[in-house]
């Protein structure tokens, strides 16, 4: 399952660079998550970790994307091989 930003983010502006993958980006008026992108950190780190940084825990799981540990592992392996 990917992740998203609720509108409670403040824009502080921590979370994009802490992101691995670059999943996180300005959006209109929030940060937004691509799904395409985020594997919660699954190959990278134990916890996504911009949930780690955030300030104001704004940033939930995604129930429109939900993804098993496997399929999270499969997109980081292909995000990986794409980015060689």
């Amino acid at each position: 399952m990917s992740l998203i930003i609720t509108d409670e983010c403040i824009n502080c502006d921590v979370c994009e660079p802490a992101c691995p993958n670059n999943a996180i980006r300005q959006g209109e008026m929030i940060y937004e998550i691509s799904p395409d992108k985020c594997t919660e950190c699954v190959g990278h780190f134990a916890e996504p970790q911009c949930v780690v940084v955030c300030p104001v825990e704004c940033i939930i799981k995604d129930p429109l994307h939900v993804e098993t540990i496997d399929a999270l592992r499969e997109k980081y392996k292909k995000l990986v091989e794409a980015s060689l």
